[in-house]
């Protein structure tokens, strides 16, 4: 399977252990990346509140460079994977805008090129047989709360992969794993988002309220697939306790680390040991599995 790949700004820099885990993971299953040539930011949360234009030409000129390849794309990033998703709807919709839109980016755009998130490829593409048969190491004993936050499923006419208030695909690839999701309230709730910089006192206590939530609910950890989630509630962690005066240890992973792990990787080879809250030791906790490929 080949697809194209768009790391984003986020998984060369403040989420590197996320984009190495995409790489392991797609090595794993037999995925080629191919990383988009010349890629550029996709404006993220700021560019929609600058210009109109702009919201949708910087999502587009990466989308039209998959186009060019003639293949589906591959964003990691929640928020990238959500403006990617919004400009195709709309310029689809659209037929004057997508002819400002290709103006604008000064190449030709069709919008019939398909972005897909980590969970669409992992429980779609792939297959959730297809993972299980990679598992070398179940994650037997591991009771992850799975978070998926605001961009991944949301708006739903956006996405239209999972349902918007009650996603499962995460889940389902936990439970490939050998892992036992838990049950809870906070699946889709914000985490604060850019508020833990502008409005910490709202930012950080939204935070606090999904750790509190996945801790009350029997969690020993929490998944994510989004670079903005896993930094508040990650390295946002001693902020948190301190605003709210708890302490909760539970550890952060991307989804894509554990599947690695999993599949036989070690936990620095994914960068785990690279969190603020201590998380290789959970993983060290687990079985050691017989070596043997599941399935």
């Amino acid at each position: 399977m080949r697809i194209a790949y768009y790391p984003g700004c986020s998984l060369e820099t403040s989420a590197a252990e996320y984009g190495l885990s995409v790489a392991k993971t797609a090595q794993i299953l037999g995925i080629e990346l191919q990383e988009l040539p010349d890629w550029s930011c996709c404006g993220a949360t700021s560019a929609h509140s600058t210009s109109r234009l702009l919201s949708i030409a910087l999502p587009a000129r990466n989308l039209a460079l998959a186009e060019q390849e003639g293949l589906d794309l591959l964003a990691p990033c929640a928020a990238c994977y959500n403006r990617f998703r919004a400009t195709e709807r709309r310029l689809r919709r659209d037929a004057g805008l997508l002819r400002q839109v290709a103006e604008a980016i000064g190449m030709e755009y069709t919008a019939t090129s398909r972005t897909v998130s980590v969970l669409e490829l992992l429980a779609g593409s792939v297959g959730l047989e297809a993972i299980a048969s990679k598992v070398r190491r179940p994650l037997e004993g591991l009771r992850p709360a799975c978070y998926y936050g605001c961009y991944l499923v949301r708006p739903g006419e956006y996405t239209g992969f999972d349902d918007p208030e009650y996603p499962q695909s995460m889940e389902r690839i936990m439970q490939a794993l050998g892992a036992e999701p838990v049950a809870w309230s906070h699946q889709t709730e914000c985490c604060g988002a850019s508020l833990a910089t502008t409005r910490p006192e709202v930012g950080l206590k939204m935070a606090g309220e999904i750790l509190t939530s996945a801790e009350e609910r029997g969690a020993d950890s929490i998944v994510t697939a989004c670079p903005l989630c896993h930094m508040n509630l990650d390295m946002r962690r001693g902020q948190v306790q301190k605003l709210l005066g708890v302490n909760i240890t539970l550890p952060v992973y991307y989804i894509t680390q554990l599947v690695a792990v999993a599949c036989g990787e070690t936990p620095e080879s994914v960068g785990i040991d690279r969190h603020f809250v201590e998380a290789a030791g959970r993983i060290a906790m687990l079985p050691a599995g017989d070596g043997s490929t599941a399935g």
